[in-house]
């Protein structure tokens, strides 16, 4: 049985279907011009919101030129990066509070275990460790 070799669709192509996709022209109909299935419009469209003309790029390993670009990152990968950043923090935060409120009770109970001296000459609340 042969092999069918799908075909490899240039940016330019992929961005002039997209921009004439969100112009408003039928998917069914401009799918049938091209040749192309509709899915892979759709799926081009949704590239392009996310992205940019630069995540409609071909199959296949970048060009130089186009690999020596630094790629801005997506915004909304950028928001949830923060919000997950935010959690980590506030749950730092939160041990610490756990930490903090544990240290405060255990000096408490050190503080209240001790007997206070009579002034100057006292017994200490501990003997010396001289004999």
């Amino acid at each position: 049985m042969p092999k069918r070799r799908s075909r490899v669709f240039s940016r330019a192509f992929k961005l002039a279907a997209v921009r004439r996709m969100m112009a408003g022209e039928d998917v069914s109909a401009l799918s049938r011009e091209l040749k192309v299935l509709r899915k892979d419009l759709y799926y081009w469209r949704a590239r392009f919101r996310a992205g940019g003309p630069e995540a409609l790029r071909g199959k296949g390993r970048p060009r130089k030129a186009e690999a020596m670009v630094a790629r801005p990152k997506e915004p909304a990968s950028e928001v949830a990066a923060a919000r997950e950043r935010i959690a980590e923090l506030e749950r730092k935060i939160g041990q610490q509070q756990v930490d903090l409120d544990f240290f405060r009770q255990a000096l408490r109970r050190v503080g209240e275990a001790r007997r206070p001296s009579d002034g100057p000459g006292g017994r200490r609340s501990t003997r010396s460790s001289r004999r």
